[in-house]
């Protein structure tokens, strides 16, 4: 058996490739790629092998097929402990593959972008990169699975100091590249089911999400807390809102921030809400932010501070100073349309105004368990 390592590199977001291909090359890895990544990888001056020189079968249908192909395929599988599968090896040419690094065409994200037609969509739905990221996660005991550029830097590490990667190493990425598959085919299912208007309640409601942040704590001081956001999430999606200003948002803001944004879509254009505690202390609708905020305080002074307010509209300078009032912030304002809050409790965020069920918050409850709750 040919004892040199091979790694196979296939990847749409090429962030650290040509640097953890480096490395892998100066320690004795063969590069294996495939179009697109093995061009980039050439420009940089990375010696590679050809998947079709691999396979000698050449890309074919557009690059639809690649990598779908036994001697790309049983490299990944073999179970290298096993005499068997070292003699068909070896009886087929079948060269061991060692460490793949796979990461998927966007299909969340051009879904998300709202902007692809149908055929355009169909066209980011990966096929040889999920089976590939499956092949080597199944075979863990022998293979190191990326689907994460984060990863390549640990990989390396590990192979610099001790010649190989460990079996925790390799099964923990095993797990993130399951996770991995089984989120992108649930994301394609969804997406699919909603143009084949499969109805509302199919057989099957598969829901993943992305971790983007970790709060500062949970629904209480001891609990730990995270946000987890749908990849297909639109623009419009509370999940999706650019915090402008202030600190971090905890747990509980977003569980208001959320029933303020609800309500305030709900009332229509020029509503305003605001939410203490998931429980709305005043609501009201006018054109102008200032006046809606000022009425809206009115339903209850007292319980409103502290509170999460919510417009369905544009925020100016002059319900600024009329918010800030309240909160004891002082403003400053150059013109109506440049104006600065000057307090750091002070924490706006813009979104736009359709709402639709995006994120949900997790909290840890205690150690071993973990409880949600859902978002819009």
């Amino acid at each position: 058996m040919n004892a040199t390592r091979r790694a196979l590199l296939s990847v749409s977001d090429r962030t650290g490739l040509v640097e953890f291909a480096r490395g892998l090359a100066a320690l004795g890895f063969e590069i294996v790629s495939t179009g697109g990544t093995a061009k980039h990888l050439s420009q940089d001056g990375i010696a590679v092998t050809s998947v079709s020189d691999v396979t000698s079968f050449p890309e074919v249908f557009g690059g639809r097929v690649k990598t779908l192909h036994p001697k790309v395929f049983g490299g990944i599988l073999f179970d290298r402990s096993s005499s068997r599968d070292a003699r068909e090896a070896e009886e087929n040419a079948v060269l061991p593959i060692d460490v793949v690094a796979v990461n998927l065409y966007p299909f969340e994200e051009t879904v998300a972008s709202g902007a692809a037609s149908f055929a355009e969509v169909i066209e980011k739905i990966d096929v040889g990169g999920p089976s590939l990221l499956r092949a080597a996660a199944k075979n863990h005991a022998h293979v190191a699975v990326l689907c994460d550029p984060a990863d390549y830097a640990e990989i390396l590490s590990e192979l610099r100091a001790a010649g190989t990667t460990s079996e925790a190493t390799r099964r923990r990425l095993a797990a993130k590249a399951f996770r991995r598959t089984a989120a992108y085919d649930a994301a394609i299912g969804r997406w699919f089911s909603r143009q084949a208007e499969a109805g509302d309640f199919v057989e099957r409601l598969t829901l993943t999400f992305t971790l983007t942040s970790t709060l500062r704590y949970g629904e209480n001081p001891h609990q730990r807390g995270a946000l987890y956001v749908d990849p297909t999430a639109p623009e419009a999606a509370l999940a999706r809102a650019r915090v402008l200003q202030g600190k971090e948002l905890s747990y509980n803001n977003y569980l208001d921030a959320d029933a303020a944004l609800f309500g305030a879509r709900t009332l229509g254009p020029g509503g305003l809400t605001i939410i203490k505690h998931r429980i709305p202390s005043g609501a009201a609708v006018s054109p102008r932010m200032a006046e809606a905020f000022a009425n809206a305080w009115e339903s209850d002074p007292v319980a409103g501070f502290g509170g999460v307010v919510a417009y369905a509209g544009s925020l100016d300078a002059e319900a600024a100073i009329a918010m800030t009032a309240k909160s004891a912030a002082p403003c400053e304002s150059d013109s109506q349309s440049s104006w600065n809050v000057r307090h750091s409790t002070v924490r706006i965020g813009r979104s736009n105004h359709a709402c639709a069920a995006a994120s949900w918050l997790a909290r840890a409850a205690a150690a071993a368990s973990w409880s949600t709750v859902a978002n819009c």
